[in-house]
């Protein structure tokens, strides 16, 4: 079917090839990415943007001899076909399929398992000290975006490379996108480096860069005491900016032009000693729509690829919450929205579009946003940073030490909280009910539907101190059962009574709590369903009744059962000698797989079905069993 990817299986037949057949496997790679993505759906723009990059990877360096480390790894697609798993795209990121991330397990030419950014260079470093301290010889090569550079990882990994001096090549790939556009100082740099050959006022443009932009107001003193030095040698082919930090600068090159980049890697790969090339690419490249809408064409659902993606016109409950925030603050001036480089995936932009001038985006920098949070908290304003669950573990003791110490009003808006899908592990909100439990002076709530979300935000409003929101990904929906007043702080409410048992659920859950209690009436087993709305504090006095009226309690989360909201239950149970018998349903101690929602639901056993499944087994015996349930068998990945 394809002249020359057909004949690709492994990194040697790429070495066998000249740079005009390389140019025309280019074009077929591409071809087998816009067709394979738009089936399986995944990560297409970015792939499409290092399909030239890679292949002058594998021509010049020796994997998996040499090592190539991958910043997030959602680029890597191109690396896997090369790399003899082209006929397993079939599959990707399905249940048991191709992960769409390097993966360790998978094939030994994938270095180290990624999903987060900015993790790259701190990875090779690693592997080039070992190499060097165990005598080996091989390259070592990380391959970072020009996005992920914002994230402070990556900042104080280049840092401690130029000061030890290791022999690796960073390979920054400079498309001006990561997930959205880039923002910040660094981004604004490397985009002059491409675009401007003179000095013209370079010393103002520089001092406005590091004094105005959300990133360059937290530059390290380091970044000011070189500005003179890059003011001065602004040339296409040097800069001082990683020369004045102990790093080699070679390029720009065009990150299309194999012959260029191979050329510029033979150069980096016979030089000694720390060296970053800088790779311009284009994300989306070859195909019009992605080209023309790369944030549009970051991840992907099934499409028709003559007709590019269209939206199914449903409202998310990420566009939900940013227009509610933007309706929250057209009317209390304190209010100010915060994401951490993901404006669309949260909603944020929304907001921004209405609010420019009290939204911030500070680039993938977790932790700054939390503690810049904290800082307009201390001021007098009211803000809420809008983050990923799997993002916001990354700044952990920001929370802690710089927003909940001192009760400081920050509202966590957490989205993508549960099982999230086809990405993985890596991405996969599972456990922030389980880290935000033991922090005091923190509520922590969750809702049953969009509409509950907006009394919570309503809510969070009124609190004068720290709270979290967390809430599910997909399209917004209401359930239209229980109430739609509002509700105090630790409030639950009880939706539908039953017999004999009761399910106690949270957030997302609530809705296949309901949902397996009609499986169950149709056996003739009648439950209770609670909503429970809050991790802490907990509604104690409708706790104490369910219990006092029900022998079974089942609890289920989308959160790990390790210190999640289960465990809160069965604390209280134990403290007031309540003899209940508590199962507590939730993802089990294990990194789940890849699989769409409903799959891993049921995979875990949180699916409505699953849930009955459970009940019909627990009240179908009188037999004496364990407080907490054994978590079901699950493999580790």
């Amino acid at each position: 079917m394809y002249k020359y990817l057909d004949r690709v299986n492994s990194p040697e037949d790429i070495k066998k090839m000249n740079i005009e057949e390389l140019d025309l496997l280019a074009n077929e790679i591409r071809k087998f990415l816009i067709r394979s993505v738009s089936h399986t759906g995944g990560h297409l723009a970015s792939n499409l943007g290092v399909v030239e990059l890679t292949l002058a990877l594998h021509k010049v360096f020796d994997s998996p001899k040499d090592k190539i480390v991958w910043d997030v790894g959602h680029q890597s697609y191109v690396h896997k076909m090369i790399t003899g798993r082209k006929s397993e795209f079939d599959k990707l990121r399905q249940l048991g399929g191709l992960s769409g991330f390097p993966k360790e397990e998978e094939s030994e030419h994938d270095i180290f398992d990624t999903g987060h950014s900015s993790t790259s260079i701190s990875v090779a470093l690693g592997l080039a000290c070992a190499r060097d301290i165990k005598g080996e010889r091989y390259s070592v090569i990380p391959v970072i975006g020009d996005g992920a550079l914002t994230g402070g990882m990556a900042l104080e990994s280049l840092n401690y490379l130029g000061d030890i001096g290791v022999d690796m090549t960073v390979i920054l790939n400079d498309n001006d996108m990561s997930i959205d556009k880039n923002v910040g100082a660094m981004s604004n740099y490397f985009t002059g480096l491409i675009h401007n050959s003179t000095v013209d006022n370079l010393g103002g443009k520089i001092d406005k860069i590091l004094s105005v932009t959300s990133t360059g107001e937290f530059l390290s003193k380091t970044a000011y005491k070189i500005k003179d030095s890059i003011k001065w040698t602004f040339a296409p082919q040097k800069s001082e900016f990683f020369e004045s930090i102990g790093i080699d600068y070679i390029g720009p090159v065009d990150g299309h032009n194999i012959k260029e980049v191979i050329n510029a890697l033979i150069l980096c790969k016979n030089k000694r000693g720390p060296k970053i090339l800088h790779v311009i690419t284009k994300k989306g490249r070859g195909y019009r729509f992605a080209e023309n809408e790369p944030e549009k064409y970051h991840g992907v659902s099934k499409f028709d690829p003559s007709k590019g993606v269209i939206s199914s016109g449903k409202k998310s409950v990420s566009a939900a919450v940013g227009e509610k925030l933007a309706k929250m603050a057209d009317f209390d001036d304190r209010i100010v929205g915060i994401t951490a480089a993901m404006p669309s995936g949260t909603g944020m932009d929304i907001f921004g579009k209405h609010h420019k001038d009290r939204y911030f985006d500070m680039g993938i920098a977790e932790q700054n946003a939390v503690t810049f949070s904290a800082g307009l908290a201390r001021s007098g304003l009211k803000p809420y940073f809008a983050v990923y669950s799997t993002f916001l573990q990354r700044a952990y003791d920001q929370i802690i030490h710089d927003v909940c110490l001192t009760s400081k009003p920050v509202t966590f808006l957490i989205d993508r909280a549960g099982l999230v899908g086809n990405d993985g592990e890596t991405h996969h909100g599972v456990f922030d009910l389980s880290f935000l439990n033991p922090i005091p002076n923190i509520v922590v709530m969750a809702p049953k539907d969009t509409s509950e979300l907006e009394l919570m935000m309503d809510l969070s409003q009124k609190i004068d101190g720290s709270v979290a929101i967390r809430y599910a990904r997909g399209d917004s929906y209401d359930l239209d059962t229980g109430s739609y007043d509002m509700f105090d702080i630790g409030q639950a409410e009880i939706l539908k009574k039953g017999e004999k048992t009761a399910i106690v659920a949270i957030g997302n859950m609530v809705r296949e709590a309901l949902k397996a209690s009609e499986i169950l009436a149709d056996k003739g087993i009648k439950t209770t369903v609670v909503n429970a709305r809050f991790l802490k504090p907990l509604d104690e006095d409708l706790l104490a009744e369910v219990f006092k009226d029900h022998k079974y309690i089942i609890t289920v989360e989308d959160n790990s059962v390790v210190g999640g909201f289960g465990s809160n239950v069965n604390s209280f149970a134990i403290e007031n000698n309540l003899d209940s018998k508590i199962y507590n349903l939730g993802i089990p101690e294990a990194y789940i797989e890849q699989g769409s929602q409903n799959e891993l639901y049921d995979l875990v056993g949180i699916s409505a079905a699953k849930i009955a499944d459970k009940i019909s087994e627990i009240t179908s015996t009188d037999v004496d069993e364990p407080v907490t349930e054994k978590s079901p068998e699950i493999p580790c990945f």
